[in-house]
């Protein structure tokens, strides 16, 4: 016995063909928001990898200043602690590359989502002109087709008075032989 768990739900196609076009505005609205939302966490991260990039910075000539008066035990601390603040600063620098790549990306998308949710609001607002002329068009062809049925009504009930005179006339014919 299936109970229907694993049967695909059919998507409602929307009566309005506007409908459409406002489930499409909607959804790049949304990820046009996603992408800007994103774009202005990875420029704040931005700014904090800059914070770091510095302060790795100022630690490598930091260490650099110390070592000419460092005794030997302690110039073996301070390489270890350079390559530590080196690699670091690479790590930095390479995060924060990514981080504007990846910002600058997003950015773009973000502008060409909203070029394209602009197209599409001008495309809608047309075919919501395009569709109210035509429904007002379908109208005025449905009354028009109601008047013609009409005059075709008219026109049969003319027939009939006429074939009524018609057979009125045999028969008074008939009567007068």
């Amino acid at each position: 016995m299936v109970f229907g768990f694993f049967k695909r739900k059919k998507e409602e196609k929307p009566g309005d063909p506007l409908a459409v076009f406002d489930h499409l505005i909607d959804s790049i609205e949304r990820q046009s928001s996603a992408a800007r939302k994103s774009a202005a966490t990875l420029l704040a991260l931005r700014a904090e990898l800059h914070r770091d990039q510095e302060k790795y910075r100022n630690r490598v000539v930091a260490i650099e200043g110390k070592r000419p008066n460092a005794d030997p035990a302690v110039l073996k601390v301070l390489g270890r602690d350079q390559t530590e603040a080196q690699r670091l600063l690479e790590r930095t620098d390479e995060a924060l590359a990514q981080a504007e790549a990846d910002a600058s990306l997003l950015m773009e998308t973000a502008e060409e989502l909203g070029r394209q949710l602009q197209e599409l609001k001008e495309e809608r607002q047309s075919a919501r002109v395009r569709f109210s002329g035509s429904s007002m068009v379908t109208d005025a062809l449905k009354v028009q087709a109601a008047q013609f049925e009409k005059v075709m009504q008219l026109d049969a009930a003319r027939d009939e008075v006429e074939k009524a005179h018609a057979l009125a006339e045999l028969y008074r014919e008939d009567r007068k032989r």
